[in-house]
């Protein structure tokens, strides 16, 4: 079953395991932090926060939007895990945030070589309503407790820094 497609990959895995040191560790977010964010690889959320392994839990998918599953994750988070924190964080220069549901179709459809006229992406037609109904969502849903502190954030991938939009 295994190919060498990932040989180098799990090269890397293995030096990465010789100085591992968060065996036995129990889960929870240290920092009492969650964060939901984009996919976008330009995104180091425990760093941009100067945070470390073991501080936060992180939600990643396109736009960084609160969906049914990020608001599980939270949901999970406070609950479960130690999360008083919620940061919801999307970011500039977003693919999301700049082409049309019919452009990210076009793409899609030239790249798969096939019709993807059907998929649809979470396209954001403007990125700080989004972010302010993201936060809503979390801030009213019935399993996210009272007192926890919810912030929308965009995050600027040219210069690093956060902003606290919502």
């Amino acid at each position: 079953m295994a190919t060498a497609d990932f040989d180098d990959l799990l090269t890397a895995n293995r030096r990465f395991a010789e100085s591992f040191d968060l065996g036995g560790f129990d889960g929870v977010a240290h920092a009492g932090i969650a964060i939901v964010t984009c996919m976008d690889s330009r995104i180091d959320p425990l760093g941009m926060l100067g945070l470390k392994p073991g501080d936060a839990k992180i939600f990643r998918n396109p736009g960084g939007r609160v969906t049914p599953q990020a608001l599980e994750a939270l949901v999970l988070g406070v609950h479960l895990l130690r999360v008083e924190r919620i940061l919801v964080v999307p970011h500039t220069r977003c693919a999301m945030a700049s082409a049309t549901q019919e452009e990210l179709r076009e793409r899609v459809s030239t790249s798969a070589g096939q019709d993807a006229s059907w998929q649809t992406f979470g396209v954001v037609e403007d990125q700080r309503a989004a972010l302010a109904d993201d936060v809503h969502k979390v801030v009213a849903h019935p399993l996210i407790p009272e007192g926890t502190a919810v912030g929308g954030f965009l995050y600027d991938v040219d210069s690093g820094l956060l902003e606290q939009l919502v």
